[in-house]
């Protein structure tokens, strides 16, 4: 897909600050450092639209961003590892729980997964979360560029088994770095939506 408009429209840390125009929402899940960010800027072809960090923790409100005025993209803060406090890691889990639980606009979840590393037991519950739920799934690989050509099907499948994904649930993996996955990715989420 060709993003021409794109733009940050609020963070939110309450559902009382979320848009209220109930466009659809594209929501993006995983650890923290996983490229969630990254993999945003690629698909709307932007280098710094959302902010990228090599430390973990750095997304702390959940980010709309609204896409040609027809969709939202959603940055969730990361999971797992993040150097805060636990009063700090409590609230966002409390946060990150609402979103999920009460947004009636969120239409697809992006779980991502740092392909050089077997899921963890967070992204497990976070993809039973996801079954339970009987939302739209996309698992996205990232950081594919870290690995060489003819790894990456072999790392595919082993984090395709670590979570037990049947047939019918996507993985794909996407490279922000080396740019590949894009197409891909954009058609998936149109075929969802």
């Amino acid at each position: 897909m060709n993003v021409n408009d794109v733009k940050l429209e609020c963070t939110a840390v309450n559902k009382t600050q979320y848009p209220i125009d109930r466009k659809p929402e594209v929501a993006f899940v995983g650890r923290s450092n996983v490229g969630k960010s990254a993999l945003i800027n690629y698909l709307v072809n932007r280098k710094a639209l959302a902010r990228i960090s090599s430390t973990p923790g750095k997304t702390r409100g959940i980010n709309f961003y609204n896409v040609e005025n027809k969709l939202y993209f959603v940055d969730l803060p990361g999971y797992g590892y993040a150097k805060v406090s636990q009063k700090e890691k409590e609230s966002w889990v409390k946060m990150i729980n609402q979103y999920l639980t009460e947004r009636e606009s969120l239409r697809i979840l992006i779980l991502l997964i740092d392909i050089r590393h077997l899921p963890t037991e967070l992204d497990k519950t976070m993809l039973d979360w996801i079954r339970g739920n009987q939302l739209n799934l996309i698992v996205v690989a990232t950081k594919a560029d870290k690995l060489a050509k003819s790894d990456i099907q072999k790392h595919l499948e082993q984090v395709r088994n670590t979570l037990g994904l049947t047939v019918q649930e996507y993985i794909l993996p996407v490279s922000a770095e080396k740019r590949f996955g894009r197409e891909e990715l954009w058609e998936l989420i149109q075929d969802k939506l």
